[in-house]
């Protein structure tokens, strides 16, 4: 892929997130949502690309833009495309910290088409990469996980949704001595993050939404990590949709190399309120900041990107803050 990718990009997770977060704390997560939607759709017009969104905001009948299958882009390199235009609508609604706009591309063919389902997942960074395996217990997972990182399972800090699907796996380990760290929405960020060395997370583990789950493997890939993850359809209509996507075994075991496969792939997310590692958009007289992270696999790169957004001016009013 065009390596000029990296930046259209970031404009793209950059104007969904300026759109939304005109609406941070005000209980409207629809209208947050069809902002950040919105800017999306408007900056994928101005992009060289011949897209087609494989994870997106639903099917067709149920989106009026960014919908499974769409063709986005004004044409060019044939890729696919992941987005989720607000990673997090309760959190921009409540005025809570972890929101993101989050997109990622990749070569055609090259993510999963993943529908919009339950998927279990389990994500670490790269040190303890090949040391996890879904279908061994968390008191397992954790002990390998911690051998992997030279420490005692008591200083691995493991995330998962605050759920009552998942209170087996909490008590599991906090039992085994793990510190547990429990977010009410967004598992995107704490996933790709667990690959960051200094963030404070170490592994993610339980079941959320599928599109989240292909998201997230884009950002591991890129940052060296790893994860394994399971489709759970819970009714015949989910699994004929898994059919008609050309997933045959519903319960296949999913490897990064099964979520996204190739030798590229892109991923940037921007920051619509405050994250673990990136600042919310915060907005000035005549303009506003950004935050975001952007990361490409072929290259290894890791970019944090600050950037000053003037709104009729002809010159930034820079304010550091």
């Amino acid at each position: 892929m065009d390596r000029q990718l990296s930046l259209e990009v970031v404009r793209i997770t950059e104007q969904a997130a300026l759109r939304s977060a005109h609406l941070v704390g005000l209980g409207d997560k629809e209208g947050a949502d069809q902002a950040a939607v919105d800017g999306m759709h408007a900056q994928f017009r101005r992009t060289s690309v011949s897209g087609t969104v494989v994870i997106g905001e639903g099917e067709i009948d149920e989106a009026p833009m960014l919908y499974i299958g769409e063709k986005v882009g004004k044409g060019g390199e044939e890729v696919d495309i992941a987005v989720d235009p607000v990673e997090g609508t309760n959190l921009v609604a409540k005025g809570q910290n972890g929101a993101i706009a989050v997109i990622a591309i990749a070569p055609k063919g090259c993510l999963l088409h993943a529908p919009d389902m339950y998927m279990q997942k389990i994500c670490v960074g790269p040190r303890a990469k090949g040391c996890i395996d879904i279908d061994a217990s968390v008191t397992e997972n954790l002990k390998n996980v911690a051998k992997a990182l030279d420490r005692d399972v008591s200083d691995v800090v493991m995330v998962t949704l605050d759920r009552e699907r998942h209170q087996d796996i909490i008590r599991e380990a906090r039992a085994a001595g793990a510190q547990i760290r429990l977010i009410t929405d967004g598992d995107v960020v704490p996933s790709v993050d667990a690959a960051i060395q200094g963030s404070g997370i170490h592994m993610v583990i339980g079941s959320g939404g599928a599109p989240e789950g292909v998201l997230a493997a884009v950002g591991l890939k890129c940052l060296g990590g790893d994860m394994q993850a399971r489709l759970l359809p819970h009714t015949e209509e989910e699994i004929r949709r898994l059919h008609a996507m050309g997933i045959e075994d519903v319960n296949k075991v999913l490897t990064l190399d099964d979520l996204v496969s190739g030798d590229d792939c892109i991923f940037a997310e921007t920051a619509i309120t405050d994250c673990s590692l990136l600042r919310g958009v915060r907005f000035f007289g005549g303009g506003a900041r950004t935050s975001t992270l952007v990361l490409r696999y072929k290259t290894g790169t890791v970019r944090f990107i600050d950037t000053i957004h003037r709104f009729g001016e002809k010159r930034p009013n820079v304010r550091m803050f």
